[in-house]
């Protein structure tokens, strides 16, 4: 999938987010359905920091010509090979214990998860030229059979190396990723307050 494509995917599926924002309250975005599970608005809060702070940040890492400490040439592991070959997470729960660098907080109201929403789709939209002339098909199609260009690559804690296309990728299939969770924890508010 070309990054025009990853990112027509992206908007999508962040629009489908923004419009089931307009019909939850508050109490509905903070509720948990248990005490060690996240809310639905942490769930936002946790797509909007890991792609802001982390995806898109290690995207531009990669494509800085000089790099930093972080940039390196490493591969994928075996999870992340399997990830980028079928285009998405597959369909398991993951569970993270809480901890205070990765639970993320309640939201503050709707306006700033859709701010922040927004404000992913507007960096996603100013990044994806950079990354789309660095991976250029055409200039792919006419190297040297055998010969491939190195990338600088930013290591993902389970997946290993990705290179710039690569994070950027990763937003996406993150962000539906999580659709399956926000439909559970939709589904567990409506169970949870039948009258």
């Amino acid at each position: 999938m070309d990054t025009k494509e990853t990112l027509r995917k992206f908007e999508e599926t962040v629009s489908g987010y923004i419009r089931e924002l307009d019909g939850t309250s508050l109490d509905q975005l903070v509720w948990k359905p248990a005490e060690d599970e996240w809310s639905l608005g942490q769930m936002y809060m946790h797509l909007i920091r890991s792609a802001q702070f982390m995806h898109l940040r290690n995207a531009a890492l990669c494509l800085e010509p000089n790099g930093s400490p972080e940039v390196s040439r490493a591969g994928k592991t075996k999870q992340g090979e399997e990830l980028f070959q079928t285009g998405s997470f597959p369909p398991v729960r993951i569970r993270v214990p809480p901890s205070p660098q990765y639970t993320p907080p309640q939201p503050e109201s709707k306006q700033q998860l859709a701010d922040g929403l927004r404000e992913t789709v507007r960096r996603m939209i100013e990044i994806e030229p950079a990354i789309a002339s660095e991976f250029d098909p055409v200039s792919l199609a006419r190297l040297e059979p055998g010969k491939e260009i190195v990338r600088n690559t930013v290591l993902h804690p389970h997946f290993g190396g990705l290179n710039a296309l690569e994070w950027f990728q990763l937003i996406e299939m993150h962000y539906r990723h999580h659709l399956r969770q926000k439909k559970r924890l939709y589904e567990a508010w409506r169970e949870a307050h039948k009258r």
